[in-house]
């Protein structure tokens, strides 16, 4: 079956992930629109990416004029009507059920009948956004990996209203854009890879917080024993204690199970605003 190309890409929300995630499109020759609110977060998310794409071109995985190119596709903006002509837009903002049904009401407002929308969430499956628009079934999730200029997967989630057209489209995007995409046939709080780190990273801060080691030996056991890349605390830092904080709330909500609580030592590092690597300060300091 053919279906129609996804050309232009619509990113919201230019934090780290956002506008990483734009890029990967631009370098694979989408025009990309890139929209926040903030225009000092998108002075700031320009000034990382080319901080990321002159060390590509050091490093030899690109060459100046594909860098060239991608930001020649690349445009940063904060009116969110310039996505009237996206084929697909990719929702990148706080992981907040109200933020996000908010923001898709009103893109499904703003963009074209045949556009599907996607959220790059792993904790607020679709089903709980598509309500609020007029074409459910083009509604999904995209769930790249942090950071999405490096990590291969990519999650493609249906949600119970999502077509088979929309989920087929979205596979074909992500492999046309260089990326790995296994789908899911059905939609789970969490996906496959996060939920199985989540039982990791909710041990790991378990034996911290009863104190059977420090979160460097943590760390160290997964990297040398288990032959992870990376530990469990640093990984936390990476992403971000409070998108951790974001998620585990979201489940405390919807289930009032106390186990699915945020650790109180994620809690306070949030409220001391110890956010990880963003903050020069999480688990571990940064310079």
């Amino acid at each position: 079956m053919e279906f129609n190309p996804i050309h232009k890409v619509a990113v919201i929300g230019a934090g780290a992930m956002g506008s990483q995630i734009a890029m990967v499109c631009a370098l694979q020759g989408h025009p990309v629109y890139l929209n926040d609110l903030d225009p000092q977060q998108l002075q700031q998310a320009e000034k990382e990416l080319k901080k990321r794409m002159e060390r590509s071109i050091e490093k030899k995985r690109l060459t100046e004029e594909q860098v060239h190119e991608a930001f020649h596709l690349l445009e940063l903006g904060t009116e969110l009507s310039n996505i009237h002509d996206a084929d697909l837009v990719i929702e990148a903002v706080v992981e907040k059920l109200d933020v996000k049904r908010d923001l898709f009401k009103k893109i499904d407002e703003l963009t074209a009948p045949h556009a599907i929308l996607a959220t790059n969430s792993s904790t607020i499956v679709s089903s709980k956004v598509a309500d609020v628009t007029t074409r459910p079934e083009q509604v999904c999730n995209l769930h790249f990996f942090n950071p999405p200029l490096v990590m291969e997967l990519v999650e493609v989630v249906k949600g119970p209203h999502t077509s088979e057209e929309t989920a087929e489209r979205a596979f074909r995007f992500v492999e046309g854009i260089g990326k790995t995409p296994v789908m899911l046939q059905k939609e789970i709080s969490g996906f496959i890879a996060n939920r199985i780190l989540g039982k990791l990273m909710d041990e790991a801060v378990y034996l911290l917080e009863n104190g059977y080691a420090t979160h460097e030996e943590i760390d160290t056991v997964c990297t040398k024993a288990l032959n992870h890349p990376i530990g469990p605390f640093s990984l936390m830092d990476l992403t971000g204690i409070d998108v951790n904080y974001f998620v585990r709330m979201q489940r405390y909500q919807e289930t009032g199970n106390e186990d699915d609580r945020p650790a109180k030592i994620v809690e306070d590092k949030v409220k001391k605003g110890e956010l990880g690597r963003k903050t020069g300060q999480g688990f571990y300091q940064y310079t």
